[in-house]
């Protein structure tokens, strides 16, 4: 009874055995897998981390360009309060060469008794736009303090109708030509709410938080577990305890 028993027996634990080899290769193979995983893993990291700060230099690039044009504007406010310095625009061309059609003026006002001839000024006229034109006379006024000033566009051929009676005026500091239509084009409410939504959505584009996977202390990620994850006896442990043999004595 006992020499049948044994070579049965002993024939079974070498084919165990060698099924126990096959299951060995079959299991080493995840884990050469995901070693090649994870030697890509580096060039997708850098490729996120470029995206990343692209989005970076976007961000100050805008936060920059907000923060200069919010920094314009509050100087133009405190200069009209403080200096009583404003702007003009010019839809005419009676002062071209000097300052042609569609230029933007730096204006200050000041008392008509510092105007001198040659000036460039601008005053304001009864129920009628303001004219900007150059000074060819100054006279007294019948009032302390006023003057009548008699003024010509560098254009026209001829003096104004009229003298202008006036205790105060707005004396040209410099110009800049051409940009009178942008800030034409930018006063236009649809245009204002267009580049408000524009700026935002880049703004939010930059800064919005872009999720992470978690990761273990060693760098790699937690959570997702797969057969490299297992220690290298675990396979065969698993194996044996489903598999022992016993021989027969």
């Amino acid at each position: 009874m006992t020499e049948t028993t044994q070579p049965l027996t002993r024939r079974a634990a070498r084919e165990n055995a060698a099924a126990d080899g096959t299951r060995g290769e079959h299991a080493e193979t995840p884990r050469t897998t995901a070693a090649e995983s994870r030697d890509e893993r580096p060039a997708a990291e850098g490729g996120r981390s470029r995206r990343t700060s692209l989005r970076g230099v976007l961000g100050e690039v805008l936060l920059w360009v907000l923060a200069l044009a919010g920094l314009v504007c509050i100087v133009l406010v405190v200069l009209a309060f403080t200096a009583h310095i404003t702007l003009i625009m010019f839809r005419t061309g009676s002062m071209a060469p000097t300052i042609p059609a569609g230029s933007v003026a730096i204006v200050q006002q000041i008392p008509a008794s510092q105007v001198h001839v040659g000036d460039v000024v601008t005053v304001d006229r009864p129920g009628e736009l303001p004219i900007t034109h150059r000074v060819r006379v100054v006279a007294d006024g019948p009032q302390p303090g006023e003057r009548l000033l008699t003024l010509r566009g560098d254009a026209n051929a001829h003096d104004d109708l009229a003298p202008y009676p006036v205790s105060t005026v707005r004396i040209v500091r410099f110009s800049v030509p051409g940009i009178a239509p942008v800030i034409v084009a930018f006063s236009n409410p649809l245009v204002l709410g267009g580049i408000t939504v524009g700026v935002a959505g880049l703004v939010i584009w930059a800064f919005w938080p872009r999720g992470r996977r978690p990761q273990g202390q060693d760098g790699s990620d937690e959570g997702h577990g797969g057969p490299a994850d297992l220690p290298a006896d675990a396979g065969p442990r698993r194996r044996g305890a489903g598999t022992e043999n016993r021989v027969s004595p």
